[in-house]
């Protein structure tokens, strides 16, 4: 196998790891530390318990983020995070049910979840490539 082109996919692999979740460890921090008023949002958005869907939303968004930034349990986590991003396009922007003039940024950020998820979708596939804790674990 041509040395570059492994170099070169794992090297895509890393980058792709830090795009896909530099906006969860973003919002998973503001979640933490705004807990109460994540909670009151979700309440006020109609989210079913609002105080279970933030700590599973902190959860997803932070622990399990920085565990597919430093590649460990890469393909299960892309699985769960693929899972958690379509559920938040469902739950989070139901664009078929706001008043129109939210219609289309509520459509924007539910198109950019399910692209999202095809990501975490597509990593599962590809595995964390080389620079990541899950080659190294694999290695010993």
């Amino acid at each position: 196998m041509n040395s570059r082109r492994v170099f070169g996919g794992d090297a895509a692999l890393l980058i792709a790891r830090v795009l896909l979740v530099v906006l969860f460890v973003y919002a998973g921090w503001g979640k933490l530390v705004g807990f109460t008023g994540t909670e009151s949002q979700f309440a006020a958005n109609g989210i079913p318990d609002p105080m279970l869907a933030t700590l599973v939303a902190v959860i997803a968004e932070l622990p399990f983020a920085l565990l597919i930034l430093v590649g460990l349990f890469t393909r299960p986590l892309a699985i769960l995070l693929a899972i958690y991003t379509l559920a938040t396009a469902v739950l989070g922007h139901p664009y078929w049910a706001v008043p129109d003039d939210q219609q289309m940024n509520m459509l924007l950020h539910f198109y950019k979840n399910v692209g999202i998820a095809g990501g975490f979708l597509a990593l599962y596939a590809a595995g964390a490539g080389r620079f990541s804790l899950d080659q190294l674990r694999h290695r010993s």
